[in-house]
């Protein structure tokens, strides 16, 4: 690559946008709210919505009514939205499966002379594919036991966490929760959140890598 003085470049666009990224700026990159453990960042995924809206919701005043989108990690408080599917801040598997999938293909295209701050803050700078591996192990701690002995999905039931009759038999919810990792919707939900299976096995996810460019 051709080489250049003065401060490294940044692309003027998201990450995440899906945009190409045609006009750089000097500084490092920026991986706004999306790698910010205050925001959509969790530790089993990234959130649907952002957690600052829990003190600072989103609000629309329109023909005399009021309307408001807030962080609500758990099942949805409103039937308005489908009832307990709730996509205003739980972690949800397809999103978070697409989002590693599109991380490796970008990183296989900007390789290691991009790189973004992740976790936010904390000055440690990784590659796309780096970050795709990042978000990859916060999803699998969902499902694998922790250094308390607990799964994050079983969530708060200890029946479920100890007995040795039920602790094994891990249940693949429909989505989980933003702040606990437990899981929350249908508990059969392996259509989607059992692409947890990629994640775990390096071998298996190996195949959602694709080839580097030339």
């Amino acid at each position: 690559m051709p080489s250049r003085s003065g401060p490294p470049l940044r692309p003027s666009c998201p990450w995440w946008s899906g945009q190409p990224c045609t006009n750089l700026e000097p500084g490092p990159p920026r991986g706004g709210g999306s790698l910010d453990e205050t925001e959509f960042l969790s530790d089993h995924g990234l959130r649907a919505l952002s957690k600052a809206h829990a003190e600072q919701p989103f609000t629309l005043d329109w023909n005399g009514t009021r309307f408001v989108v807030d962080y609500e990690p758990g099942e949805s408080t409103s039937s308005v939205f489908g009832g307990n599917s709730n996509w205003r801040g739980p972690v949800w598997m397809p999103i978070n499966y697409l989002l590693i999938e599109s991380l490796y293909r970008f990183g296989s295209f900007y390789g290691d002379d991009t790189r973004f701050e992740c976790p936010t803050g904390s000055g440690q700078y990784r590659t796309l594919p780096e970050i795709a591996e990042e978000l990859a192990r916060r999803l699998t701690r969902l499902f694998l036991r922790g250094a308390d002995g607990r799964r994050a999905v079983l969530g708060a039931n200890d029946r479920l966490q100890t007995d040795p009759a039920f602790r094994d038999h891990v249940p693949f919810h429909e989505y989980f929760h933003g702040d606990t990792g437990a899981g929350l919707g249908a508990g059969h939900q392996t259509g989607w959140s059992g692409l947890v299976a990629l994640l775990l096995f390096p071998d298996l996810q190996a195949r959602i890598r694709p080839p580097p460019y030339a």
